[in-house]
C-alpha cells in the first residue's frame, strides 16, 4: 500500500453526506484541521440535518465550510480537488462520483484518509455478514483489559470517527476497526489488509448495493488480500468456500484453540455470541495476548444495544431486543439462541422491514417450525406470511411494531418470550434499527 497521505491544505474537498446523525462530522472537522476548502453536500435540508450542522456551527460561522443543503450539483463533484464519499454510496452506481471520476477528480472515504494515516501497525480488522459488531467491542473489551483504555482505539463501522484522534495514537497502541463491505470495497483502491483481520462469517448481505453476492464476497475479500506473511487470519468456518487467505497464519474457527477450552459464563444471549467470543479471544492471542486472561475478561462483557438484549419483563414475558439483526442469517441465530437459552419458553418473533433483496422464505420457513408466532412487519412483511404459512405458527399481519407488540401482548403468557429480530433494515418505517429498537422498548413498556 501506498502510505503516502492525500494532500489536503487549500484543495477544493466536497464532503459527500453529513447525516442526520453526524457520520459527516469528523472527516469534516479533520479536513478543516488540514486547511482544506470544504464543500458539504447532502441532499437532506438544513431542518432535517439540524442537529448535525449544530455540531459543526463554528467551523460554518467562521466560512470555514460552505454548504449545499437539499441537492448536489454535479459542477460542485467535477470541479472539486478530491470528493469525500459517504460509506453507503455506491461510487461506481452514483451519478455524482461517476461524474467526478469521468472528470479526473479523485475518490476517497473517511477510513481510506484514517488507514493512510494511522501511525501505528497493529490494526484488527473485523468484518461478516452478522456478528461483526459484536465481535469488534468483545476484541476491544479484551484488549482493554489487558493494556488499558489509552492504548486501545475502536472506530471504523463502529465507534466513530478516529480521524480527529490520530495525534493521540502512538506506534505500539492497538486500533480495533469493525469495517463494513462498503468501506472494505473503497479499501481495494489502497492495496492495505490489517495486520490482524477477522471474518465472522458470510452470507449474502447488501446485494441491493453490491448487485451480486459474487462482488459482496469480493469486497469482504479485501481484509485478507493484502496481509503479508507475519500478518493472522481468523476466519469463521462457513467462510471457506468464498475467502482466499494471503497469509500462512491462518485460524479456522472450527479448529482454533480455543474451540476446545473453557469459556466462562457470558452475559449475551446464544451460541453465536459464544463464537464471536471465541473469535475475539483468537484475535487477541495472534496479536501477543493471552487467551485465557481473554476469555475471562470477555465474562464482564455486557452486550452491545439492540443485539439480542433481554430489555425488560412485563406480567412475567420476557422482551429481546435483537433490532441489529438486518439478514435473515442473524435473525434465525437470533431464534436458535432465544430457543437454547429458555427452552421451555413460547417463542413470540417480529419479522419484516426493507427489503433489500435477500430470499427470506428460508427465515420465514424456520421461525414457522421454531416460534409460536410470527408477527410481520414493513416492506416484506407479505412476502414472509406467505412463505411461512402451513405450519403450526400463528401468523400476524402486524405491519409495524407497535402493533405487533399489542398482538403479542393478546397472545402470550407468564414465561414466554417476545424477540424483535426482524432479518430486514429498518428504512422502510425507521432511520435506522437503533430507532426501530427504542420503538419496540416503549411498546413494550420497557424503555429506559
Amino acid at each position: 500500500m501506498n502510505r503516502t497521505p492525500t494532500p489536503l491544505s487549500r484543495r477544493r474537498v466536497t464532503v459527500m453526506g453529513l447525516g442526520r446523525f453526524g457520520g459527516g462530522v469528523g472527516v469534516t472537522r479533520f479536513l478543516a484541521e488540514h486547511d482544506a476548502r470544504i464543500l458539504l453536500t447532502d441532499t437532506l435540508d438544513q431542518d432535517r440535518l439540524g442537529p448535525s450542522l449544530d455540531s459543526l456551527r463554528d467551523l460554518i460561522d467562521d466560512g470555514r465550510i460552505e454548504l449545499r443543503l437539499g441537492e448536489h450539483r454535479e459542477d460542485d463533484f467535477t470541479s472539486a480537488d478530491l470528493v469525500v464519499v459517504n460509506p453507503a454510496v455506491n461510487p461506481a452506481t452514483n451519478a455524482y462520483t461517476r461524474a467526478a471520476s469521468n472528470a479526473g477528480v479523485p475518490l476517497t472515504s473517511e477510513i481510506r484518509l484514517l488507514i493512510e494515516r494511522l501511525p501505528t501497525p497493529h490494526v484488527l480488522g473485523i468484518t461478516g455478514s452478522a456478528g461483526k459488531s459484536t465481535t469488534t467491542v468483545m476484541l476491544h473489551h479484551a484488549l482493554v483489559d489487558a493494556l488499558g483504555d489509552e492504548r486501545v482505539w475502536l472506530g471504523g463501522n463502529l465507534g466513530g470517527s478516529l480521524l480527529m484522534d490520530l495525534p493521540r495514537i502512538q506506534p505500539d497502541h492497538r486500533v480495533v476497526l469493525e469495517l463494513s463491505s462498503f468501506m472494505l470495497d473503497g479499501l481495494r483502491h489502497d492495496r492495505w489488509s490489517p495486520r490482524v483481520a477477522v471474518v465472522t462469517n458470510l452470507h449474502p448481505n447488501h446485494l441491493d448495493w453490491h448487485g451480486s453476492f459474487e462482488h459482496y464476497a469480493d469486497s469482504k475479500q479485501q481484509i485478507l488480500e493484502h496481509q503479508q506473511p507475519h500478518d493472522a487470519a481468523v476466519l469463521g468456518s462457513s467462510c471457506a468456500d468464498r475467502l482466499r487467505p494471503r497469509t500462512p497464519r491462518v485460524v479456522w474457527s472450527d479448529t482454533s484453540w480455543v474451540e476446545s477450552q473453557w469459556l466462562p459464563p457470558l452475559r449475551v444471549l446464544g451460541e453465536h455470541n459464544r463464537a464471536n467470543a471465541r473469535l475475539a479471544i483468537e484475535a487477541a492471542g495472534q496479536t501477543g495476548f493471552d487467551r485465557n486472561a481473554a476469555a475471562a475478561s470477555l465474562a464482564t462483557f455486557n452486550g452491545l444495544p439492540h443485539r439480542l438484549r433481554v430489555i425488560g419483563e412485563r406480567e412475567g414475558v420476557r422482551f429481546v431486543d435483537d433490532s441489529k439483526s438486518t439478514t435473515p442469517e442473524a435473525a434465525i441465530l437470533a431464534i436458535d439462541a432465544c430457543r437454547s437459552d429458555f427452552p421451555d419458553a413460547r417463542l413470540h418473533v417480529i419479522l419484516g422491514g426493507y427489503d433489500k433483496g435477500a430470499d427470506l422464505a428460508p427465515l420465514a420457513r424456520h421461525a414457522a417450525a421454531h416460534t409460536h408466532a410470527i408477527y410481520a412487519i414493513g416492506q416484506t412483511g407479505p412476502s414472509i406470511l406467505d412463505a411461512a404459512q402451513g405450519q403450526d405458527a400463528e401468523c400476524v399481519d402486524a405491519q409495524t411494531v407497535a402493533d405487533a407488540v399489542t398482538h403479542a401482548l393478546g397472545h402470550t403468557t407468564p414465561g414466554d418470550v417476545v424477540l424483535l429480530s426482524p432479518g430486514c433494515a429498518s428504512w422502510d418505517q425507521f432511520t435506522n434499527y437503533e430507532q426501530r429498537g427504542r420503538a419496540f422498548a416503549e411498546a413494550a413498556g420497557c424503555a429506559q
